[in-house]
């Protein structure tokens, strides 16, 4: 299974922590960033072959990884157009390499390892969601029937469950995913969420809700987000 992280978002709303370095190097732990935390429980899991997007400070980005050493080979894809696209249009970047089961996620997720584990060992395609946190007013949610992905986004309310962009696709869903993403790509439309070409064909796929309750898994967008996340870390 290869893992396939996106970096290339500029993340605007951290302010300064982000003015000299891509959001996923933030600092959540005195031994760990976001990123590195991210691909030391990846590699602890036997996960080894991962496609990065990048965007801006990509070299800052590579060489970060790179100093990590470990166990990981790194395909490093840029999105040239960072900062007029979505990452709908990372992942049409790096599509070359996107073949067979994939492990997809936001480079500024923070996850404790049994959210990792549980995904992984599911043996549909699954998604990340949470029926005990609250529904989050300008997040992903993910609407849910009969136990299955119907739609997510930021809009829904009804039937929806707290979401992130944490994604096991095995190889048939993800293909069929991927080529509806191209095709939003190669029609112009690179400002939206991948997941609006997702909600076009989930009823050709089978993603299951993957409910870990409250167990660590969220996105870091903010710098309250940051303090709330390095709170959690440290208890």
């Amino acid at each position: 299974m290869k893992v396939l992280i996106l970096n290339s978002g500029l993340g605007h709303r951290m302010g300064a922590i982000t003015a000299e370095h891509p959001k996923c190097m933030t600092e959540i732990s005195a031994s760990d960033t976001i990123l590195s935390r991210q691909l030391r429980l990846l590699s602890q899991n036997g996960l080894t072959e991962v496609i990065m997007t990048t965007g801006y400070y990509d070299k800052v980005l590579i060489d970060y990884c790179q100093s990590l050493n470990l166990p990981i080979h790194f395909t490093f894809v840029n999105n040239p157009l960072y900062a007029q696209t979505n990452y709908i249009y990372s992942i049409y970047c790096a599509r070359e390499y996107l073949k067979g089961d994939m492990l997809l996620i936001h480079g500024d997720l923070v996850f404790e390892q049994s959210v990792l584990q549980e995904l992984l060992k599911c043996s549909t395609s699954c998604m990340k969601v949470s029926s005990t946190i609250p529904l989050p007013q300008k997040d992903f949610k993910a609407v849910v029937h009969n136990g299955l992905i119907e739609k997510v986004g930021i809009e829904y309310f009804s039937d929806a469950l707290e979401a992130q962009a944490m994604y096991k696709l095995l190889s048939e869903d993800w293909k069929i995913w991927l080529d509806r993403i191209c095709k939003f790509c190669e029609s112009g439309n690179t400002g939206c969420y991948a997941e609006v070409a997702l909600n076009e064909i989930t009823n050709m796929c089978n993603i299951k809700a993957l409910d870990v309750g409250n167990r660590l898994c969220t996105e870091i967008d903010t710098p309250e987000d940051l303090w709330k996340v390095k709170e959690l870390i440290s208890e």
